[in-house]
């Protein structure tokens, strides 16, 4: 079968000839329709996500849609080494399948799926959300920070702000209603950090509940000094790390920023959150695509251009269409 094949670990894959799979005890055989180029599918497959198998070589691709052997149309996710998701065919199990509704294209729900999941988890699952609270999306121009946004509102935050460092971005998210903080944080804005942080500790002293970071780095440590500064006494508030966009895995984080706040300092994504949930989580999106009006920019590209899209732009999200030979 074709498939996008990685060599080993860090290097992009390569589009060839691989064994088929065959469904094993409690698995599917999956039909391969769409497939995302999500960071997350990207680091898993290349060896450098903590969920990954290590094993080489092996078909790219963390999770896709396609149909089962009686038809239905599932999303699935992680699929069982060293078949991935990136091919003609795929195999996983039972229970990592989610099905896709008749209403939603396969376009749309492999895009939306895994950037979704991470916004509905730490939104419901780690957040635990409650109408009517302020949220706080640190990298808010992101493909995942824009759905956080909208799933916020959708299920009943009161204000959200968002905050990143592409202007043009920011100033179209300003246009439909909501609050932005731009920051500048590279040696070329050597005072950026220092304006970031005073402008977060206005919005904390007006009260902020829940802060979804999809960066870490300088930005999320200026967020959790002001939440410090400005939090009131004895208010929590709960900051969920999701993603590290910035680049940088270590912080230097003060230890009278813990001390002088009720901040709940807390991950989201794999093992963090129960496995099922994160399916739950998927579902719970994919039924909220109509009444949310959730949208996300795509661009499809076939399985024989793998090699070209591999490194491509995080916005749009590329999808990867697999049409099976005759």
């Amino acid at each position: 079968m074709k498939a996008a094949i990685i060599t080993a670990a860090g290097r992009p894959p390569v589009y060839g000839d691989f064994r088929e799979p065959a469904a094993s005890e409690g698995g599917e055989l999956i039909m391969v329709s769409a497939s995302a180029l999500s960071q997350f599918s990207k680091s898993r497959s290349a060896g450098s996500h903590y969920s990954s198998e290590g094993v080489f070589p092996a078909v790219a691709g963390a999770d896709g849609i396609g149909r089962t052997a009686d038809g239905q149309r599932v999303y699935f996710v992680l699929p069982e080494a060293p078949f991935g998701a990136l091919a003609e065919k795929s195999v996983v199990r039972s229970t990592h399948c989610v099905a896709v509704p008749d209403t939603l294209d396969e376009i749309t729900a492999a895009a939306i799926a895994n950037p979704g999941m991470s916004a509905w988890a730490a939104l419901m699952e780690r957040a635990r959300l409650q109408p009517g609270e302020t949220v706080l999306v640190n990298g808010a121009t992101g493909t995942a920070g824009r759905l956080a946004i909208q799933l916020a509102k959708h299920l009943g935050a009161g204000r959200v702000i968002g905050t990143g460092r592409n202007e043009d971005a920011l100033r179209e998210l300003a246009s439909l209603g909501l609050d932005v903080i731009p920051f500048a944080l590279d040696d070329g804005h050597p005072l950026g950090a220092k304006e970031y942080e005073q402008a977060l500790i206005a919005q904390f002293a007006r009260g902020i509940d829940v802060v979804i970071d999809y960066l870490w780095g300088e930005s999320a440590r200026a967020a959790i000094v002001a939440i410090a500064k400005a939090a009131e006494d004895g208010r929590a508030v709960r900051f969920v790390h999701v993603g590290g966009a910035s680049r940088k895995e270590n912080i230097e984080l003060p230890g009278a920023a813990l001390r002088s706040s009720a901040i709940q300092l807390m991950g989201s994504g794999i093992k963090s959150v129960p496995f099922p949930k994160l399916l739950n989580s998927i579902r719970n999106v994919f039924d909220a695509v109509a009444p949310a009006r959730l949208q996300i920019a795509t661009k499809t590209v076939p399985l024989a251009e793998i090699g070209e899209a591999w490194d491509g732009p995080g916005k749009p999200r590329i999808v990867v269409t697999i049409r099976r030979e005759p």
